[in-house]
């Protein structure tokens, strides 16, 4: 069964509607998109944290 929770990238809201009551803004599914060892993206993904975080993306410790 999908879950139908939806999330207001604006204010945060969880909703089920597709559209947030609050703000007026379209949500957007709550969840992450289900891992797969085939990851089409997974190269692109990496090459835009390595551009955006330098050489040792999210986890270099000098900029914590």
């Amino acid at each position: 069964m999908k879950s139908s929770i939806r999330k207001c990238p604006k204010c945060g809201r969880y909703s089920l509607e597709p559209v947030c009551k609050e703000c007026k803004c379209d949500t957007v599914t709550a969840h992450p998109p289900k891992y797969s060892p085939d990851d089409k993206y997974g190269k692109y993904r990496r090459i835009s944290i390595q551009e955006e975080y330098g050489e040792n993306g999210k986890y270099d410790n000098d900029k914590i």
